[in-house]
């Protein structure tokens, strides 16, 4: 039985020291850290400002239509509440 949880504990540790990186702090106590993907910055045409700020133009107008149409039918700008 102990052959068997010492090989696991042998398998599990080489797993582990290809997963992770180990850190030595001041006191001499090692943390272990997993091992981060490499970032991938994506490139696109139009900023996240420029495709937020065009979403919002667009529910602007969109609400501003669904206003103007429920004036005209019901005569409230807020049927039930104006």
């Amino acid at each position: 039985m102990t052959e068997i949880l010492s090989l696991l504990y042998n398998i599990v540790t080489l797993l582990n020291k290809s997963l992770m990186t180990v850190t030595t702090e001041d006191g001499g106590r090692q943390n272990m850290f997993a091992t981060e993907p490499q970032i991938e910055v994506l490139q696109s045409d139009k900023t996240m400002n420029e495709q937020a700020e065009l979403a919002n133009g667009r529910w602007a107008m969109i609400g501003f239509m669904a206003a103007i149409g429920s004036y005209v039918t019901t005569g409230q700008i807020i049927p039930g509440i104006f």
